[in-house]
């Protein structure tokens, strides 16, 4: 079965300033399904009406990342901020429901300024567990899935609590939810651990959402760098997975012109040009 590619609108169309016109980007390029960070300054009703006018569904949106101000960047596992955690999970359940999304990715959150990593680690853990069980229980009576995922922290976000899959893996053992996932993006996973064949199949059972980037320049992924993009999408294929590959990456210039991999993976499947309704059926 081929793979379904959602737009992440965070990072493409970012010539577009409006979130509602970056989706109709992402549709008239060919997608039938897109993703975003916190969609601030864009109401919910205004999303779905550009969704639903593109034939576009909303797949997944984070949590709020709280004070960014004061450095924050998720809070699901910061000792002390379980209340703001709370609030802003209620906020995104509320506007995923809005838009019709089902995923919601829990930001874990920073290691605290001037903290020892290893020194908090127990503590985070265990806050991070709690909000977790919270969480899925709240995103249950919605029918949604939450999602983790582990940033690297070598280049992207040396503080993130979360930087690895076995990491990410061993927490939710803990928490013991089922809809609760993994969301593995490659490009953080290649930077930490390397091994993504047998990491890919490991994980494969908790793998909730993949997201792609090359590296180390997070541009493309037939952009130049170390990953084998058309040997991971055979691999995805040939584990069976049915969820979205979001395409979390920079461009390298416009967006519609570096979409030529893109193309060439729906015409290598023989889809049709653009795979708009083969590719989100």
């Amino acid at each position: 079965m081929s793979l379904r590619f959602s737009a992440n609108l965070s990072w493409l169309f970012p010539q577009l300033p409006a979130l509602p016109a970056r989706l109709e980007a992402a549709a008239a390029a060919g997608f039938g399904a897109a993703e975003a960070a916190w969609p601030a300054g864009c109401p919910a009703p205004a999303l779905r009406a550009a969704a639903e006018r593109a034939g576009v569904r909303i797949v997944l949106l984070n949590t709020p990342p709280g004070d960014q101000e004061a450095g924050e960047m998720g809070l699901a596992a910061v000792p002390g901020r379980q209340a703001a955690f709370r609030q802003g999970l209620a906020a995104a359940a509320q506007y995923a429901r809005a838009v019709g999304c089902p995923r919601i990715h829990l930001m874990a959150g920073r290691v605290p300024l001037g903290a020892d990593r290893a020194a908090v680690a127990g503590e985070m853990e265990a806050t991070f567990i709690e909000n977790l069980r919270y969480a899925a229980d709240l995103l249950a009576q919605e029918d949604m899935i939450g999602l983790v995922e582990p940033i690297n922290s070598r280049i992207t976000d040396p503080r993130y609590f979360l930087n690895t899959p076995h990491q990410a893996a061993a927490i939710l053992e803990k928490v013991g939810r089922p809809n609760l996932k993994l969301q593995l993006d490659i490009f953080h996973c290649q930077i930490m651990d390397g091994n993504l064949s047998r990491n890919l199949e490991t994980y494969f059972p908790l793998i909730g959402h993949i997201q792609i980037a090359q590296v180390p320049g997070r541009h493309e992924p037939d952009s130049p760098g170390e990953l084998n993009f058309p040997y991971i999408f055979e691999l995805l294929e040939s584990l069976g997975y049915t969820g979205y590959v979001g395409c979390e990456y920079a461009p390298k210039g416009d967006t519609l012109e570096g979409l030529g991999w893109l193309r060439s993976y729906w015409e290598s499947r023989g889809l049709q040009h653009g795979g708009t309704s083969k590719a989100a059926e």
